[in-house]
């Protein structure tokens, strides 16, 4: 059976024009993954389904703000403008991505993934706060003309102050972990007023080591204290460059700096959206810019810097670092019980993250790469076969052991998922232990053989 995409309640509004719409696009983006799934079918006939998708996409914007002008929605404006990210920014770069692969299966894969993701999520987030009257989640970006600029002005400045080539992945970076990072924070203020900004700055180890690191003459693959130092001395001025080209804000101070680690770090984006939130793709690796103009978080367990501790704290967050070394092991699984159970049976021993979808887990293993990844078998939309091909054409990601989760044991069902080439399967209903074992059994079987 193809993949499809399932119409479930929790996709109804309650508005028939917006929910018939949605339905609608689904059913367009299933006739795509026939269409890409029949050989036989010509390259043109997915080039003019993708083009009606874009076509019903865009007219559906078009009536769905409509709809928010009839009804006064006070949050029109910022629904507005994710429609445009989604029109003029996502949309041409896998318009690009298809042209330059000349609708290849994979290129075409990409496009229909993206769309999905993009489509669910914005259809139980943004859609569903119209009908509730609820306020959306990104209520407190900056305005779009000020991201804008300061995209532009943090490439310029990549590009100068680091030799590295960047390009902008993401305008609503969420907190996802990518590889091994450094997590460091800055709060600005000023004495006359309670207003504050406070910076997230993630910077993947590789891009400190290959740029500060090669400056340095340091020829480790591995931070150093010196290295960590020099960074925060780096950043502090980069910030204040970003910070220069804004008047109402290059007066500010630096308060306070701490270095964080991801949990901290992941803990600020589950209390509250930041205003700006960007995410890039170098040459070097992923860095992020991420800004809170409002009020800042209370309660923060994190120690700050200064000139007395510095040296006893940097030392501190780097022997950290190297203890976290952990196995990484990625969850993907719909069911947000299955997800909890393993995570707190893995957790103690092992890295473990999580998703609830494929399209998610292609996404979370291109920015975090795992070591072991636990792939339910029957998903909905992009189920763990489709995952496992996937991941199998991809020549940087083929080699990831994928162990399957199912709740079938028939001697058919063991057969078909053995037939997949994946590095084994755990039945979900085994006894926690059991599921444990095997998971110590399979990494102490793979340092054995390496």
């Amino acid at each position: 059976m193809e993949n499809q995409l399932i119409w479930k309640d929790e996709f109804n509004t309650g508005i028939k024009v917006i929910d018939d719409e949605h339905r609608r696009l689904f059913q367009i983006i299933n006739k795509l993954f026939v269409l890409k799934a029949e050989e036989t079918k010509s390259k043109r006939a997915c080039q003019e389904g993708i083009k009606y998708f874009k076509s019903h996409a865009l007219k559906h914007f078009e009536d769905e703000e409509k709809y928010m002008e009839l009804i006064g929605y006070e949050e029109i404006k910022m629904h507005k403008r994710l429609h445009k990210d989604f029109r003029e920014n996502l949309l041409p770069a896998l318009e690009k991505e298809l042209l330059r692969e000349e609708y290849s299966p994979a290129a075409v894969e990409h496009f229909l993934s993206v769309c999905v993701g993009w489509l669910i999520g914005h259809t139980l987030t943004e859609d569903m706060a119209i009908a509730d009257g609820k306020i959306s989640k990104w209520k407190d970006l900056l305005p779009e003309e000020e991201v804008t600029a300061m995209k532009e002005v943090i490439l310029e400045l990549l590009k100068n102050m680091f030799q590295l080539k960047a390009q902008v992945i993401s305008n609503a970076y969420d907190g996802e972990k990518f590889g091994q990072g450094v997590y460091y924070r800055l709060v600005y203020g000023r004495e006359q007023d309670d207003k504050k900004w406070e910076i997230l700055l993630v910077f993947e180890d590789s891009i400190l080591i290959n740029t500060v690191g090669k400056l340095m003459g340091i020829k480790s693959d591995k931070l150093d204290i010196m290295l960590l130092n020099a960074v925060r001395y780096t950043a502090c001025q980069f910030v204040r460059r970003v910070m220069n080209h804004y008047p109402s804000i290059h007066s500010y101070d630096m308060t306070e700096e701490n270095l964080l680690t991801y949990e901290q770090f992941h803990e600020i984006f589950e209390k509250k959206k930041p205003q700006i939130s960007l995410l890039f793709s170098t040459n070097a690796g992923y860095f992020s810019y991420c800004v809170f103009a409002s009020q800042l978080l209370e309660n923060s367990f994190w120690v700050p810097l200064d000139a007395s501790n510095a040296m006893v704290e940097v030392e501190k967050y780097l022997l950290e670092k190297e203890k976290n070394t952990k196995k990484k092991i990625l969850i993907v699984d719909d069911s947000l019980t299955i997800r909890q159970r393993v995570r707190q049976l893995l957790s103690e021993d092992y890295d473990v993250s999580e998703v609830s979808s494929g399209v998610s887990a292609i996404r979370s293993i291109t920015l975090n790469r795992p070591d072991l990844i636990l792939l339910d078998y029957e998903m909905p939309i992009c189920d763990g076969v489709h995952v496992l091909e996937m991941l199998h054409s991809e020549k940087e990601f083929a080699d990831i052991p994928i162990i399957f989760l199912t709740c079938k044991d028939d001697k058919e069902s063991v057969k078909k998922v053995l037939s997949l080439k994946a590095d084994g399967y755990l039945l979900k209903y085994l006894n926690p232990m059991d599921v444990k074992k095997r998971i110590d059994d399979f990494f102490m079987r793979k340092k054995i053989n390496s």
